[in-house]
Parts: structure tokens; sequence; C-alpha cells
């Protein structure tokens, strides 16, 4: 009897790997649809990306994204707002399924979540009215340029300038916008989300994309080994980009279109 009773422990404890092991794999597609909530960190001090609005409730590139995947979804979105931070702890405990939070991706970040195809435009570049026809780093040629001084785009627009051009280093952004608003610079060599918050000003001297000096665009973060969830965020924003939702999110919040290298 007692080695019977011993055989029957052992056969529990054999299948008890299997059992925690089929347990533990989840599946983060599934826990959506079934609970029908989708649950998303979004910024909420990174305007135009996220913030809080004047009616105190979450607005932003970022967020209408959200509402777009829970759209297609069929389910209820609940919004998370996170800091830089957390955003990724909250991902890593499951408190979210996904991250939309201006995420940018380097090999650091690979090793710890996966990452969607890309949904937003985040990038340094050379803006200016639209009189002013610039399309690469040659046409600055005798032309004026404002930017802050040792921020990235100084450091990557003395890489490629003409020598002929004139460079005017500012001490902080706020000096740089100003100057570019004022005409003391016929062009701003800044970020397009520091571009997009002097286009929400509505000033009569307005910023356009005119080139990128660097790229760095956003992606969707969510947990490793969830292939459903991945390739159905990436159906999404595939078809997003293609019946022109997604682009209309960037031209309300960024001033301009997605690039052409983001719509594919």
């Amino acid at each position: 009897m007692l080695t019977l009773k011993r055989l029957a422990l052992a056969a529990v404890i054999a299948v008890l790997p299997l059992t925690t092991s089929f347990a533990a794999k989840a599946d983060a597609l599934a826990d959506i649809m079934k609970n029908k909530v989708l649950r998303v960190a979004v910024p909420q001090d990174f305007p135009p990306f996220g913030s809080v609005g004047p009616d105190m409730q979450p607005r932003g590139y970022d967020i209408d994204t959200a509402a777009l995947i829970a759209k297609e979804l069929g389910v209820k979105l609940e919004l998370v707002p996170v800091s830089s931070a957390n955003r990724l702890p909250f991902l890593q405990t499951k408190k979210v399924d996904l991250v939309i939070s201006s995420l940018g991706k380097n090999a650091e970040r690979e090793k710890q979540i996966d990452f969607t195809v890309a949904y937003a435009p985040f990038y340094s570049g050379v803006f200016g009215p639209a009189s002013v026809k610039v399309a690469a780093a040659a046409d600055l040629s005798k032309k004026t340029i404002g930017v802050t001084r040792g921020a990235l785009e100084d450091l990557e627009l003395s890489k490629i300038v003409p020598v002929d051009a004139d460079v005017r280093r500012f001490e902080d952004n706020n000096t740089t916008i100003a100057a570019f608003l004022s005409g003391q610079v016929q062009m701003i060599a800044t970020g397009n989300v520091v571009a997009a918050a002097i286009l929400e000003k509505n000033p009569p001297n307005r910023p356009e994309p005119k080139f990128v000096i660097k790229d760095s665009p956003c992606f969707i973060g969510l947990n490793k080994d969830e292939p459903a969830l991945l390739a159905k965020v990436n159906e999404i924003l595939k078809k997003t980009k293609a019946d022109g939702s997604l682009d209309a999110v960037s031209k309300k919040w960024l001033g301009a279109p997605l690039p052409a290298d983001l719509k594919s």
C-alpha cells in the first residue's frame, strides 16, 4: 500500500510542472477579448502625446491611438496614466496590456519587451514657413537657422549644414522658438513635438516640416511571448494607416500627416 501511495505521489509531482507551465502560459489577447477591456498605459504629462485637458480628461496622440485599437477590437478602453519610469514595470507586472506612451525602441528595451510596428513619428528636423523652399540640408545655404545650443538638433545639424548657412544658437527652447516666431531666423531645427506645440498656438509664422535630421519613431510595447496580441495590434495599425484614421491623429496632434515611411 505504501509503495502504491508513493507511486501515486510521484505521478502527481511529475504532472505538476506540466500543469504549472500550462497555467503560466497566458494569452493576453484572449484575456482582453474575454474581459472586453483593453488596459493601456499612456503618458499624462507629455503633450501632444498625452496630457490632461481643460475638462480634466486625458487627451493626445497616444490616447487617440489607444482608442482606435480598442474600437477595432470591439472592447472598452481603460487608460492607465504612467510616467517614463514606471511604464515598463506596469506592463511587466501585467497592470496593463499595452504601453502606448511615446515609446522608442532600442536594444536594451528589446531584451525586456516586444514592439509593434511604428505608429507615430518622433524626430528631430528642420522646420520653416511654407514660403521658404527647403527639402534637404544643402538647401540651407545662405539661410538663417535657429537651434538650441547643445541640443541633439545642434549636434546633428552641425554635421550636415552648409558652410555658408547662418546657424544661430540660443540658450533654451523657448528662446529658440521666440527667435523663429519673431523672424530673427528663417528656419528652426527642433523636435517635431516642439514644432507641434508651436502650431497649437496658431502663430502667423507656422513651422512646417522640411526634412528629418534624426529619426526615432514611437512603437507600442507589449509583453514578450504574446504572438497573438502582437499580430492583432500590427494588423490594426496597418488597417488604420491604410484607411487614414491614424493619419488623422497625426494631423490633429502633430500638425502634419504621417511620414511616408510610417504609412507602410
